[in-house]
């Protein structure tokens, strides 16, 4: 596993004025047998955001390693997500599973840190996350890990625009009696 830490200014970027930060998660050598013998290429995993509740992921291959973290990295950026971030850690538990990853993250409190393996680590850094405990079953594949954290993070939601969702989609009970 190779990681690779960059900072990308993204002036062009419509998403957010803050520089997008990158982690290569994955990094695996891939061969095709043809006639003249194997032909290698590289499949990279990357977590892109911008640390401040934006992130993406993103695969790429190619036949060297840059070019593949130049396509992971594009595709990240059309898949990033805004997460709600209280207090430097997430609002409230979670537990996703994508194929046969099973992630688990809890919020911690203040000084707690990230308490997390290399893929989910990458996952909270480029989140902007401070504290956070988290937990992997199954299977620790990091391409399927940090999938899992995407969709569980996807369907977090943030407590105070629920509750103002809620509130104003009451009807209200003193106009009916009026009427």
């Amino acid at each position: 596993m190779v990681s690779i830490d960059k900072a990308i200014d993204t002036k062009n970027s419509n998403k957010s004025a803050l520089p997008i930060l990158e982690r290569t998660v994955k990094v695996s050598r891939v061969a095709k047998v043809i006639k003249g013998g194997r032909t290698l290429r590289f499949a990279v995993t990357v977590v892109v955001g911008n640390g401040n509740g934006e992130f993406g992921i993103g695969t790429g291959k190619s036949a060297n390693v840059p070019d593949a973290v130049k396509k992971a990295v594009a595709q990240a950026k059309k898949t990033m997500i805004k997460v709600p971030i209280i207090n430097d850690t997430i609002p409230h538990e979670i537990k996703a599973k994508y194929c046969g990853s099973v992630v688990l993250m809890k919020p911690a409190p203040d000084g707690t840190g990230i308490k997390a393996g290399a893929s989910l680590r990458a996952v909270a850094e480029v989140l902007g996350v401070k504290n956070i405990v988290t937990k992997i079953w199954r299977s620790t594949n990091p391409s399927n890990v940090v999938k899992a954290a995407h969709k569980g993070l996807e369907s977090m939601i943030d407590v105070k625009e629920e509750m103002k969702n809620r509130t104003s989609n009451k009807p209200n009970k003193e106009n009916k009696s009026d009427e």
